[in-house]
């Protein structure tokens, strides 16, 4: 069974970083699709970032400029710089692992970021 557990949430004021990481208990991590979403309190949960096993990243729009999702390979972990953050960026982030064949999708408990004004 495969386990992600994702990290690095906290509380921070407006305008400044967190580093969110999330390790996946796989061999190799970059044959994965990651992806980084979150759930503000009383809203759905939508997608923020992903990253595939090319290297190729998406952002949603709200996001672009200030978010950066990479991976470390070696330590099976994508991470989610975020920057310049904002107090609507306030919500519980979650890290899903996607396997590269089934495609069967494994999710992280999450991890809450409160972003105060």
């Amino acid at each position: 069974q495969v386990q992600v557990v994702e990290s690095g949430g906290g509380s921070v004021q407006a305008g400044g970083s967190l580093r969110l990481s999330c390790v996946a208990s796989v061999n190799t991590i970059s044959r994965w699709t990651i992806g980084w979403y979150r759930q503000p309190p009383g809203k759905e949960r939508e997608s923020v970032a992903g990253i595939d096993s090319g290297g190729n990243t998406n952002y949603v729009d709200s996001v672009k400029g200030r978010f950066t999702i990479s991976r470390d390979n070696a330590k099976n972990t994508v991470y989610l710089q975020m920057n310049s953050l904002k107090p609507e960026d306030t919500a519980v982030y979650y890290c899903k692992a996607t396997s590269p064949w089934m495609r069967k999708d494994y999710w992280g408990q999450g991890t809450q970021v409160t972003v105060s004004s």
